[in-house]
């Protein structure tokens, strides 16, 4: 040990690391001020608490601290001596300079003194702290006071031998130890812990629990013996004595082997699911659990477990011996499958495999407590017990093992999924009964482990993949890279619709209408052929099914194969039989009539085909019958029973997933007869407008002879009865009719999600004057929603008042709470809380006090009525105010208030009795109906006056109404109150003031009556608060009835106040809730904004902070009015600090989050507060109860009910890291959780530990709190290797932190989520919705929320994304829940089943690449499971979306990648192949169906652009037009012109407009969508239409998926052109010039005889498009036509464009770096889709073939060797500029005076050329141009063809030359995109105009955007306040 002298002289002593430079980190860590503590390297963690004691000690005792921190360096140096590990020699060398730092104090010190000291401040530490700390302290002090006292004494005991320490300190040390003993760190519960327990620990059910848990005097203990190598002279006592056995979880983990971490966890965990269930059941207050507690339980964690035994046909190991104790065998297998789960990891998202876990260690706990023997050694003595750490060693690490190694065969998602086996491969492998050849433990030489992979070599590492890995085959399903997965997963669809369509033209063509084939032999006959094509497209479906699942047919079962082969079979004998049968049949054919109504007595003579035919749909007629009897299919799919499996075999997989997916009868029929109605709308509309027109002009056409063609026509249209053209006219019209049904689903939607949202009181209130005219009603329709127990019979047992204020009083609660909140929010001012605020108490006035704003101008228009009164009776006056319920409301209390004021500031009481006589008087005269008689209205207004002053001066402050001048003022306006009211009001109001004989007197003392105030009633709060409603009452105006001003806080107001009259449950009391978890995950975004980054200014000289303030004046300046409050209240609080929140709770950020959240906890302790205090405390105001005792019950209550954890990923290395960025992220997270109590943050820990003399990284999962100073760690779980490293970030994330959540719920919020107050009131009513039964007797697995996008005031793009988000999470989710039943998980805020869903792989799903979209696959998942989705809308989550068009992009590329993987994945193809045939429509058009068709109307551009170029190059077009035929014949351009209206999609925008007129009005709807339209919102989802497309298609032929990261913040950047080009080159750039090229070619060669409107409306839509893919990003880029701005894009531009690439050199620097990233998916992609994409590239050839036949050159010839030479010629162009290139190269810099040479050779030889070609050959200037349009498509596909084979040509010399000509072509892309830009920016009114169309919604709210971006920032006043 080294020197424990606390000297210098000894520092110096110690054996020091080499001696090296600070580090940056050290300096920086200096600089900032960092603690050490929090700086430890992962290797050196045990000195935390050293480091941490030291610093709780420092302020009161620097020496002892001193001692510490050397220690721990000391400790430190031991443990790592050569400073290998990641950052301890940083940390050394910092430590080593701090103590170097501190030891001036230390210079006059001695070893002794030392001593002494330490020893004297442990023993008065001891005293002061411990000693007696457990009766008056907190468990979290004790074990922070205990902690720093066990370091004392070890840095002591390090100091000095046993013999020098004291007794006294050894007795105190032992205690300490002891106490310490009882210590473990705890969530919420403090279960073994040291100090006064909270309140929770006071709840009987959790009693309860604990004493069910810690029942195991009657378990076998394992007696298990010292190890046989143990020392000489060591206690051969059993080990298990010194470990003790507190209660089942401990018994477990000493049986199996379980981390202390995990027990602690799980033991918390099942202790609150206990007593939450318990708590709920009726039964008398007791410390037992009722006996349906755990049977409940049981089955809901069991329930997947005996399905799975079912399934594989093996009896469940959950038994029970019939003389045991049920309930504690129970419990002990609840508490093993938690333990199980808890541990494994990864391993959690494969919930079958964890079945086949429990199912053996269940039945190993079973044998144990039957045959009282030890499941490890099987024998009473064995010698060796497990570990800690057995369990993940021998359990799951194998198989974790087997995971990462299929990871790294991914290559990181760019392998094909064919290629590894993802979670579901491997855990589908024990959906069979072949899983139980693993055995048990399992064999490592098993088929499961050995395949995965060759054995590993020793010098490979866990995480290295082995070059000799061999491939497993798949699990049952592959997912295949081809667009031929739709077909697969949707045959029935397309069945229908190609079916469909063939009978539709059938009876087009017979020219004999529609309902031909019910009495035309012939077209009945041809009709029928639909049937052969039926057969071919299910022979078609058949074989699809083996090629694409070839790679999974090694791994299944001999059923499932015979199967897949008799169906093959049975699909070819129908093929070959029906097209036979066909042919020889029905000589005499008869319509269908005819047909049906001989079968009854001629049966026998029908023909063969017509047999062949019903038999082959005797399946599709049983189909449809059980159609209509959904609970006997779903009984027949559910059921194992052999036979009635082996009947359902033929129509279904034998799979665990995806049986008795029906719904009820009522919600069938629902969704069908939607279906229908669609379906007879489409096809009607497809009939005569799309096909019945085209069929004349086919006919025509195709008996028409051409010959007269413009180039070599290969097949002569005479042979083929132009058949080219037929395919040319028809394919476009075939994709609109395959794509249209997108549209009318559009439409219907709509049209029902309008009528559902109707029904659920959707917009009732929806404006301020709605609120005000149904607030009445509002708190009665509260209470009967929250108050448990307020019903109609508790209305009938009190009186109609009494029943009225009681509601009034518990409403104002929430009420007040609400408007508070959304003060703290700065949504509203104070004068807008106080008018919105209601009197917590009211029982002064005998009538309801309504808040101000309703109240607004009722009390000066009564005057005004009173005064201009002209009646003789007060009957018609009363019938005037009682007519206005708030007027008369307002009068009465305005009256009785001012009573009372009067009255009570009077001390003198004869003053008193003139009141009371005054108010006598009134009421007599009212009850005597006298009143007009008795009083003169017309005095009203001078009596209001007086009053207003009078009242205003009551509400003066403390110090000022004490000055005599105040009070003189105050009593002089009493005593003209009195006089006025006396002498102007009263008609005889003398005799009031005194007898009539003395006049003469009272008249001399009249100014001495009413003198004697009581000035002391001004520091009364609830009196002076009666005056400041008074004077409101009689001072607000008209106005404010139009609070709050805010928009946010005018839509939040009218939304709860409209959720109320909802269908909504009824809350039940806090403690019968389901108690819920939030979980949040959370990687690198924003926490809280930092002072830099708000001030931090662009280059525009705008920042952040700025920006805000711009766009939120009103939420600034209302800041600032709360700041000067604070600031009264908190002379030194930090304006810089709360400034960040402000700024943060007005972005993406983590601060806003949590924030929101929490509001669930300040909801709950309200809600407790109202159950608690009891009617009469609640009427009577809250400040009447008991604070303490009801607010730790509530806290009490809301930790049984609420966890929030936040999955803060990298939050160890952050608190690590020396980047500023990540320490700022680590000091708002741990500011977040001191701030926070309830906040817990779970990460993944990453340490270094010393294994076999080498360090190896270990992962833990680490749950921390918040302490005192730092954060505090509760739970430590090891894993088996990364985490993060198998699947997608997100969701492996959220599975590491799932274990720490609590509760029967789970909320998931993403990070740029919000909640509010006021919705948080009703979790416990949404909760109810998992006890209401839906669709039969099923409860929901998943509730749905709406979502409020609160991000689209900022820009024009912000709104429009936040209207389509809003309409998709309305009334897109109302439908496809209430209606469709089809609603998955579409992301945040959805809330789960926890129990459900954590038994059944998690709240998602996390396969590399093919979950990118792991959201939905939770919702998928959880359908095929049996769950069921609800949709709700009475409660809403804020969310944030992207404003900005790049972000925006980014976010829809990633949607549309999600949705092309999950068009491969096994879900979808599931739920295709699972759902009824309407069902499974829903499901399709609402999921990948959409990007589909999006896909697919862009290919309809294609295809009618490529087809109308094949007719205009080849002269067709001009031959059929000009025919005498088809001259009057115009049919055939307006159905050509009927696909253009569906290129427009203005349709989809109608669910937009019908939500928004729902609930705005449809006259707000109408203007919202014209201000759209004006700022080219058509344009903007055009462009977007361009996104989905390319990566969709991408996505299904290439791969390439991958997360994108769009940013969170604020986007008031103006975007570079570069960064737009390398963007959205690909995706619309290169698209949108050759649709341009097409429609240009389409111009030139057409001829005059095209109608020139019919044109141009055929073709609008493809010109509309091309611009939009085009100019999009510019028009809506921030400054995208400023001059100067647009200079340097060129600049930067060409700068990029001219930049080598290299190793190392980013994307955005250089242009061949991006070139070979954005090609990178062919690398990857397979071989038929690097096919498909050179035959894709063949269609750019069609340019140089038809327009080298129009050349002037070309003289009219059309020989193929015209072709043939303009390959020539191209070749030569070609040739040439890889002279001119490699002459460059070569010459350009040694060899000036060659190059020149050379340039001026080939100059020479072009102009000779070019001579020669114009005199001799006549060539002419048109051709050069048409050449150039020839010429230029076939490079471009020459480029595209050699990038395809990139993997061939990549070394070769040809190489060079692609990049090259690819580089030159970007050039000219560039230049002509760049062109118009510059072009406009030249005019300074197109820059401004873009301005106004970009920012309009910013504009509304203030926001002087012109003023920002042209960086002209005025002068903040602000700044310098």
């Amino acid at each position: 040990m080294a020197s424990t002298s606390g000297t210098k002289g000894v520092v110096h002593s110690v054996p020091r690391p080499p001696s090296r430079r600070m580090t940056r980190n050290v300096e920086l860590l200096d600089e900032e001020g960092a603690t050490d503590s929090e700086i430890v390297p992962s290797s050196l963690a045990v000195i935390v608490p050293i480091l941490r004691a030291a610093n709780e000690i420092e302020e009161e005792n620097p020496r002892v601290a001193y001692l510490c921190r050397f220690h721990a360096f000391e400790k430190a140096h031991t443990m790592d001596q050569t400073s290998s590990g990641r950052g301890v020699r940083q940390f050394k060398t910092f430590l080593m300079h701090r103590l170097e730092k501190e030891g001036d104090y230390t210079k006059n010190s001695t070893v002794r003194h030392d001593t002494r000291e330490l020893q004297s401040y442990y023993q008065k530490f001891y005293e002061q702290h411990v000693r007696g700390g457990e009766f008056t302290k907190k468990p979290e002090e004790m074990d922070k006071i205990l902690q720093i006292a066990t370091v004392l004494y070890d840095v002591l005991k390090a100091m000095v031998s046993p013999k020098e320490i004291e007794n006294k300190t050894k007795e105190y040390a032992m205690d300490v130890e002891k106490k310490r003993g009882q210590c473990e760190n705890y969530n919420i519960l403090p279960l073994y812990a040291v100090g006064v327990k909270p309140t929770i620990m006071e709840v009987p059910e959790i009693r309860a629990a604990l004493n069910a848990l810690r029942k195991v005097e009657n378990l076998p203990m394992p007696v298990i013996r010292s190890r046989n190598n143990s020392s000489v002279g060591a206690s051969r006592v059993p080990m298990e004595r010194f470990k003790e056995i507190n209660d089942i979880l401990d018994w477990l983990s000493s049986v199996f082997g379980f981390q202390k971490g995990n027990v602690a966890n799980q033991r918390e965990h099942l202790v609150l699911l206990l007593a939450n269930i318990d708590i709920r059941n009726t039964k008398p207050e007791s410390h037992e659990l009722h006996e349906d507690t755990v049977r409940r339980l049981l089955g809901k964690i069991f329930k997947n477990y005996n399905s799975w035994c079912n399934h594989v046909r093996y009896i469940s190991n959950i038994r029970f011996p019939e003389d045991g104790d049920k309930q504690q065998l129970a419990l002990i297998y609840i508490a093993l499958y938690l333990l199980i789960w808890g541990e494994a990891s990864n391993i959690r998202f494969m919930p079958e495999c964890l079945c086949y876990i429990f199912h053996h260690m269940c039945s190993n706990v079973y044998e144990i407590i039957l045959r009282n023997v030890h499941p490890v050694s099987g024998e009473k003595d064995k010698d060796e017990a497990p570990d800690e750490e057995t369990f993940l060693r021998d359990v799951i690490a194998p198989i974790y093992d087997v995971l990462a190694k299929e990871a790294q065969r991914n290559n990181q998602g760019k392998a094909s999924h064919s290629k590894w086996r993802n979670y579901d491969d491997l855990n589908e492998y024990f959906w069979s009964d072949k899983c139980f050849k693993l055995g048990w433990p399992m064999d490592p030489e098993a088929d499961f482990f050995r395949n995965s992979a060759e054995s590993q070599p020793v010098n490979e590492g866990p995480n290295q993949a082995s070059s000799g890995a061999g491939k497993k085959p798949k699990t049952n399903f592959v997912e295949v890279r081809t667009y031929w997965s739709l077909y697969r997963s949707f045959d029935r669809m397309w069945i229908f619709f190609i079916l469909a369509l063939q009978a539709m033209i059938i009876v087009a063509w017979s020219s004999s209408g529609p309902f031909a084939m019910f009495y035309d032999g012939d077209v009945f006959r041809n009709v029928m052929s639909i049937i052969i094509t039926h057969a071919i497209l299910n022979f078609l479906q058949a074989s699809l099914d083996i090629i694409l699942t070839w790679d999974a047919l090694k791994n299944m079962k001999i059923s499932q194969l015979l199967r897949y082969l008799l169906k093959f079979v049975a699909a070819a004998v129908w093929f070959v039989v029906l097209p036979v049968s066909y042919s020889s049949s029905l000589q005499n054919p008869s319509g269908l009539i005819k047909f049906l109504t001989s079968w009854a007595g001629d049966w026998g003579d029908q023909s063969l085909y017509t047999y062949v035919v019903v038999i082959y749909l005797l399946p599709n007629i049983a189909a449809v019958i059980l159609f209509f009897l959904p609970p006997i299919r779903r009984k027949l799919e559910n059921s194992n029973v052999q036979i009635v499996t082996l009947v359902m075999w033929w129509t279904q997989p034998v799979l665990y997933v995806g049986r008795g997916m029906h719904e009820d009868l009522l919600s069938l029929l629902k969704y069908t007869l939607f279906w229908i109605l669609l379906l007879i709308s489409k096809l009607a509309f497809s009939y005569y407008v799309e096909i019945l027109p085209l069929v004349g002009p086919t006919k025509l056409i195709m008996e028409m002879p051409i010959d007269n063609f413009q180039w070599h026509e290969f097949f002569p249209e005479k042979d083929t009865h132009n058949i080219f053209v037929v395919i040319a006219i028809w394919a476009p019209i075939v994709l609109v009719y395959f794509m249209d049904t997108q549209i009318w689903y559009a439409i219907y939607s709509a049209l029902f999600g309008g009528i559902l949202g109707a029904f659920h009181h959707l917009g009732e209130i929806r404006t301020l004057g709605m609120l005000r005219s149904r607030f009445e009603s509002i708190p009665s329709a509260f209470s009967q929603c929250f108050l448990p127990g307020s019903n109609s019979e508790t209305k009938s047992e009190d009186s109609d008042e009494s029943y009225e204020r009681r509601n009034i009083a518990y409403f104002s609660q929430v009420w007040n709470g609400f408007i508070n909140s959304m003060r703290d929010e700065d949504l509203i001012s104070n004068r807008d809380r106080d008018l919105l605020l209601i009197p917590y108490r009211s029982s002064h006035v005998t009538v309801i006090q309504w808040p101000p704003f309703l109240l607004a101008s009722k009390i000066p228009i009564a005057i005004d009525m009173a005064k201009d009164y002209k009646g003789k009776d007060d009957a018609e006056l009363f019938k005037k105010i009682k007519s206005d319920e708030y007027m008369y409301s307002a009068v009465i209390e305005c009256y009785e208030t001012l009573r009372n004021i009067i009255y009570y500031l009077l001390v003198d009481e004869e003053d008193k009795a003139v009141i009371r006589k005054i108010w006598q008087r009134v009421n007599m005269s009212i009850e005597q109906h006298t009143f007009i008689k008795e009083f003169k209205l017309n005095g009203l207004p001078l009596l209001s006056e007086k009053l207003e002053r009078f009242l205003t001066l009551l509400q003066t402050d403390d110090c000022k109404i004490e000055s005599s001048r105040t009070q003189n003022q105050i009593v002089n306006l009493m005593q003209d109150i009195v006089e006025i009211i006396v002498h102007d009001v009263m008609v005889d109001g003398n005799s009031i003031l005194q007898p009539p004989q003395h006049n003469v007197v009272d008249n001399d003392l009249k100014g001495q009556r009413f003198a004697k105030i009581d000035f002391s009633l001004a520091q009364d709060k609830l009196w002076k608060e009666k005056v400041i409603r008074l004077h409101w009452l009689l001072t607000v105006k008209e106005s404010a009835i139009n609070v709050p001003q805010n928009l946010d806080a005018r839509r939040r107001i009218t939304f709860f106040a409209n959720s109320l009259f909802m269908n909504m449950p009824k809350a039940p009391k806090v403690q019968d809730m389901l108690s819920f978890s939030v979980l949040t995950p959370y990687y690198k975004e924003d926490v809280l904004y930092s002072d830099e980054e708000l001030n931090k200014e662009n280059e525009d000289g705008i920042s952040i902070l700025f920006y805000l303030k711009k766009i939120y004046p009103d939420e600034w300046t209302n800041f600032h009015e709360r700041l000067e409050d604070l600031k009264h209240d908190y002379p030194k609080l930090d304006e810089g600090e709360l400034t960040r929140r402000w700024a943060s709770c007005r972005g993406q950020t983590l601060y806003r989050t949590v924030r929101g959240m929490m509001y669930y906890r300040q909801a709950l302790n309200l809600q407790c507060f109202l159950e608690y205090a009891g009617d009469n405390a609640i009427s009577g105001g809250c400040r009447t109860v008991d604070q303490r005792n009801s607010l730790n019950h509530a806290q009490a209550l809301a930790d049984l009910k609420f966890t929030y954890v936040v999955s803060c990923q990298i939050y160890g290395s952050q608190k690590k890291s020396t980047n500023p960025r990540d320490r700022s992220c680590y000091n708002n997270i741990l500011n977040l959780m001191l701030t926070n109590p309830a906040l817990r943050i779970a990460y993944i820990d990453e340490k270094e530990e010393m294994v076999d003399k080498r360090t190896q990284k270990v992962y833990y999962s680490v749950l921390v709190k918040g302490g005192d100073k730092y954060d505090e760690e509760i739970y430590r779980i090891k894993l088996p290797g990364s985490p993060t490293a198998i699947g997608e970030g997100k969701p492996e994330n959220q599975n590491h932190a799932i274990i720490f959540t609590r509760g029967e719920a789970l909320q998931t919020i993403d990070m740029n989520q919000d909640n509010y107050y006021e919705e948080a009131f009703k979790m416990r009513n949404l909760l109810e919705e998992f006890h209401r039964s839906h669709s039969g007797q099923r409860k929901p697995s998943i509730l749905g929320l709406r979502e409020h996008i609160f991000t689209g005031s900022v820009s024009s793009l912000a709104w429009f994304m936040s209207n389509q988000e809003t309409s998709f999470v309305t009334i897109g989710q109302r439908v496809l829940a209430n209606l469709l039943r089809v609603r998955f998980h579409y992301g945040h805020p959805d809330i789960f089943d926890r129990i459900f869903h954590i038994t059944r792989g998690g709240a998602s799903k996390a396969s590399k690449v093919i979950n990118l979209s792991e959201d939905i696959f939770a919702g998928f998942n959880s359908t095929l499971r049996g769950g069921f989705i609800t949709h709700h809308e009475y409660i809403q989550v804020g969310k944030a979306r992207d404003v900005g068009m790049n972000q925006i992009s980014l976010f829809e590329a990633k949607l549309a990648n999600g949705n092309g993987e999950q068009t491969l994945s096994r879900d979808v193809y599931r739920l295709g192949r699972r759902f009824d045939f309407y069902r499974m429509l829903s499901f399709y058009f609402s999921t990948v169906g959409f990007y589909f068709s999006s896909m697919v109307t862009v290919w309809i551009v294609y295809l009618f652009l490529y087809g109308r170029l094949y007719l205009v190059l080849s002269g067709v077009e001009r031959e059929i037009l000009q025919s005498p035929n088809m001259i009057q014949n115009r049919v055939l351009e307006k159905a050509l012109a009927t696909q253009s209206v569906f290129q427009l999609g203005l349709l989809l925008v109608l669910p937009m407009v019908m939500e928004t007129g729902l609930e705005k009005g449809f006259r707000t709807a109408m203007g919202d969508f014209i201000i759209m339209q004006l700022q080219l919102a058509s344009v903007f989802f055009t462009f977007h239409l361009g996104t989905k497309s390319h990566y969709y298609g991408r996505t299904l032929l290439h791969g390439g998926s991958k997360y994108r990261s769009t940013g969170r913040g604020f986007v008031v950047f103006h975007a570079k052109f570069a960064d737009n080009y390398r963007l959205y080159s690909r995706s619309h750039f290169v698209k949108g010039l050759e649709i341009l090229l097409l429609l240009v070619v389409c111009e030139v060669y057409q001829k005059s005889y095209r109608s020139t409107n019919v044109y141009l409306f055929v073709t609008f839509s493809m010109w509309f498009l091309a611009t939009s893919w085009l100019f999009a990003p510019f028009l809506f880029n921030p400054s995208g036509f400023d001059w100067q701005k647009t200079v340097d894009d060129w600049s930067d531009w060409k700068r990029w464009m001219g930049n080598r690439g290299g190793i190392g050199i980013p994307p955005d620097k250089s242009w061949e770096s991006w070139w070979d990233l954005e090609n990178e998916h062919l690398k990857y992609s397979q071989f038929r889709g690097k096919v498909l994409e050179m035959i894709l590239a063949f269609r750019f050839f069609v340019y140089q073939y038809g327009i080298v036949y129009h050349l002037d050159i070309a003289h009219h010839s059309k020989s193929l060797l015209v072709f043939g030479l303009s390959w020539i010629v191209l070749v030569a162009v070609l040739v040439v500029l890889k002279m001119v290139s490699m002459g460059r190269q070569r010459f350009g810099t040694d060899f000036q005076l060659m190059f020149r040479v050379l340039k001026a050779l080939l100059f020479l030889g072009f102009m000779s050329v070019m001579t020669v070609l114009f005199v001799v050959c006549g060539l002419t200037m048109n051709d050069l141009f048409a050449a150039i349009l020839a010429f230029m498509p076939s490079g471009w596909a020459l480029i595209l063809i050699a990038q395809a084979c990139r993997g061939l040509l990549r070394e070769s010399l040809v190489w060079d030359s692609v990049k090259g000509l690819s580089r030159a072509y970007e050039y000219a892309m560039g230049f002509i995109i760049f062109m118009p830009i510059a072009v406009l920016s030249w005019f300074p009114f197109v820059s401004e105009f873009q301005t106004r169309l970009l920012f309009n919604q910013a504009f509304s709210r203030g926001l002087q955007i012109s003023m920002i971006l042209a960086g002209k920032k005025e002068k903040d006043p602000d700044k310098s306040a």
